[in-house]
């Protein structure tokens, strides 16, 4: 079996104190990564100082930023104090998301925004910064949705927030290529996490499971041995969307 292997790399997550941004931030310290760890909410914080102490058990250095990535001024901040920190980064993968389900006459400007804010601006700036400050041969990894290849109700504000995400990687690996870095997004199914449980009903889990192989959800540790493929082996492939959903859609 091919082992992935960061060692000497600095690697920065964004949203990686847990769930699939802690295993990934785990994984990579123990591919011999240095990790910077980078959270928003307070209550999220006691998270990133277990994430932190797995990565320091694991060998390698590592850091916990903090910042509201909605505000481009923040995203500049947490590359330089990861830089400062680490020294250059090499990867910077993006697990940021918010998830609303609600009817399009019941959205509010408010919700819009919000859910914009998180999931396009916030990613748009995550890789510009990226571009900006990453190593040469340098990856971007950004998390999106399989609802991108979904015909459904409910999800317009996150589908929509997480659809120019893939024009954004798109022209960012055509930009980025002189310098060998690669760009790309991976879409998982609906991941068993508590960011989907609070949108959705018994009923329709219990559907959402049924579409992918095995009856069950995407698991985090689904996705991030991808990601740990595409920051290594995987440079090659960029500027692609990859749906990683056990067979829930495609296209």
């Amino acid at each position: 079996m091919t082992v992935h292997t960061l060692k000497g790399k600095n690697v920065l997550v964004a949203a990686g104190a847990k769930n699939l941004g802690g295993l990934i931030s785990r994984q990579a310290a123990d591919a011999g990564a240095n990790v910077a760890i980078h959270y928003n909410s307070d209550s999220t914080r006691p998270d990133a100082e277990a994430t932190l102490a797995a990565v320091e058990a694991a060998g390698g250095r590592g850091v916990i930023l903090s910042g509201d990535l909605t505000v481009p001024e923040n995203v500049t901040k947490l590359f330089a104090d990861a830089e400062a920190a680490l020294g250059k980064i090499d990867v910077a993968v993006n697990t940021v998301g918010k998830v609303l389900r609600k009817p399009i006459v019941d959205t509010s400007e408010e919700e819009y925004d919000a859910m914009f804010d998180v999931n396009s601006k916030a990613a748009y700036f995550f890789i510009k910064e990226a571009g900006k400050n990453i190593a040469d041969g340098g990856k971007v990894i950004t998390l999106v949705t399989s609802l991108l290849a979904a015909f459904t109700d409910g999800y317009s504000t996150y589908a929509g927030g997480k659809s120019p995400v893939e024009h954004f990687t798109r022209a960012a690996a055509k930009e980025f290529a002189e310098r060998g870095i690669s760009v790309t997004a991976i879409a998982p199914g609906p991941m068993d996490t508590p960011f989907f449980y609070g949108q959705e009903t018994p009923e329709r889990v219990e559907f959402h499971k049924s579409q992918a192989m095995g009856g069950q959800l995407t698991q985090i540790e689904d996705i991030a041995p991808i990601v740990a493929f595409l920051a290594t082996e995987g440079w090659w492939i960029t500027g692609q969307t990859i749906f990683a959903n056990g067979g829930y859609t495609t296209r």
